[in-house]
C-alpha cells in the first residue's frame, strides 16, 4: 500500500502527540450539551507538556477566573483526531491540538470549519538512536529501523522528511529504511529490546528513551528550523463559535497569554504545578528530572510560529500525504483577537 493511499487511511486515526499512555475515558467526559452558547465554553486538550497552559490553567482555575460567568466545560481527549471531529460536531468550540490534525481538519472542511488563533508550543521533538547501534550521522541509515508514533503525525512526516532529504527512501518504497508507527510507550520498549535502531518522539519520550534506555539524541529537531522555532502544538477554534462569540474567545486567549508568561518566566514551579495536576488527573507523574529535561527542548508560547506548519504541510506534501495538490493554507490563521490581547497588555502583536 502506497503512503499517498494509506494517508487516506492515517487521516482518521492520527494521534496527536500523548505524553502518557493514560487510560482517560473522553467518551464519559464528553459533554452532552451540543449547543453553542456564549455562557459556555467546552475546551478540548491533552495531558501533554505541549498543552501545558491548559492543564496548569484549567486546573488551578486560572482560566475560569478569567472568563468569569462563561461555564467552562473541560475535555480530555487523547488524539488530534478525536478533538477535531469534536470540534465539527459541535461537542467542544475550542481545543489544544498539534499541527497536522489541524491542518487535516482545515482541509477537509475545505478551510471552513476552524481556525488556529494562536500558538502554544514550539519545539520538543528529537531523533533518538541506540547507544550501540552503530549510527553516528545520517550516512549510517541504510538497513536500519526507526519508529514513529503514528504513520502521517507530525513526528512521523518529521522522520521520512529527514530521511528522504538524506537520500533515504523507506521499505515501501523500495528503499532501505524500515519505519513503522509505534504508540509511544511501545516505543519505550521496543527500545529497550533493542528491537529498532532509534524513534523520532515527541517530550518527554526523548527525555526517557536517554534516561531509561540508554539512548542518545542525534537530532533535536529544534536545529533543523530557523531560529530553532518549530510549531508542535496550537489553540483551534469553530469558525462559527468564533465568529459569533468573539467576546468569549477573547476572554479565553487572556487567559492563555498570561499563562503562558507565568509559566515562561517560572519554569521549575511550573513544572511542579503541570505535576500536581497530572497526578490529579491521572494518579501518575513524570520523573522530576526527565520533566526539567524535556522542557529544556521546549518552548511554550503563544507565537503560531505559522511558517512552520506551512513547510510541514509541503513536507507532507512531498511525502504523497496530502493527495495530488498542494493544499491552500492562507486562510487557516485569524490572530486578530489574539494581537488585541498582546496590544492591551503591551506585548509584541504576531504578524
Amino acid at each position: 500500500m502506497s503512503p499517498r493511499i494509506k494517508f487516506g487511511i492515517a487521516g482518521i486515526i492520527i494521534a496527536l502527540v500523548s505524553i502518557l499512555s493514560f487510560n482517560v475515558n473522553s467518551g464519559n467526559q464528553l459533554s452532552h450539551n451540543t449547543d453553542s452558547s456564549a455562557n459556555v465554553l467546552r475546551i478540548g486538550y491533552f495531558l501533554n507538556i505541549n498543552h501545558v497552559q491548559a492543564v496548569i490553567g484549567l486546573g488551578n482555575g486560572d482560566f475560569q477566573k478569567e472568563l468569569g460567568d462563561i461555564k467552562v466545560e473541560p475535555q480530555v481527549f487523547n488524539a488530534g483526531p478525536s478533538a477535531i471531529e469534536a470540534l465539527f460536531a459541535n461537542r467542544v468550540d475550542v481545543t489544544y491540538v498539534g499541527p497536522n490534525p489541524a491542518i487535516n481538519g482545515y482541509i477537509k472542511s475545505d478551510g471552513q470549519g476552524l481556525r488556529i488563533i494562536a500558538g502554544a508550543a514550539s519545539g520538543g521533538a528529537v531523533f533518538v538512536i541506540q547507544d550501540n547501534s552503530g549510527i553516528n550521522s545520517a550516512t549510517d541509515f541504510a538497513g536500519k529501523k526507526f519508529a514513529s508514533p503514528q504513520l502521517g503525525n507530525t513526528q512521523d512526516v518529521a522522520l521520512r522528511s529527514y530521511l528522504l532529504k538524506n537520500g533515504y527512501k523507506t521499505t515501501e518504497n523500495d528503499g532501505n529504511v524500515t519505519v513503522i508507527p509505534v504508540n509511544n510507550p511501545d516505543i519505550v520498549t521496543l527500545f529497550l529490546k533493542k528491537s529498532i535502531d532509534g524513534a523520532w518522539v515527541p517530550e518527554p519520550w526523548g527525555a526517557k528513551l536517554v534516561k531509561e534506555a540508554n539512548g542518545k539524541i542525534l537530532v533535536d529537531e529544534r536545529n533543523l528550523w530557523p531560529n530553532g522555532k518549530f510549531v508542535t502544538s496550537q489553540i483551534v477554534v469553530r469558525t462559527d463559535y468564533l465568529k459569533n462569540h468573539p467576546d468569549v474567545i477573547k476572554k479565553l486567549l487572556e487567559a492563555h497569554v498570561d499563562e503562558t508568561t507565568w509559566i515562561s518566566n517560572n519554569k521549575d514551579q511550573a513544572t511542579q504545578v503541570f505535576n500536581i495536576q497530572l497526578e490529579k488527573l491521572t494518579g501518575k507523574t513524570i520523573p522530576v528530572d526527565e520533566l526539567q529535561n524535556a522542557f529544556s527542548r521546549l518552548e511554550i508560547t503563544y507565537d503560531p510560529v505559522k511558517e512552520s506548519l506551512y513547510q510541514s504541510a509541503n513536507n507532507a506534501f512531498d511525502l504523497g500525504f496530502l493527495g495530488d495538490k498542494k493544499p491552500d493554507l492562507s486562510n487557516i490563521y485569524d490572530l486578530t483577537l489574539l494581537n488585541q490581547v498582546l496590544e492591551e497588555k503591551n506585548l509584541p502583536t504576531i504578524p
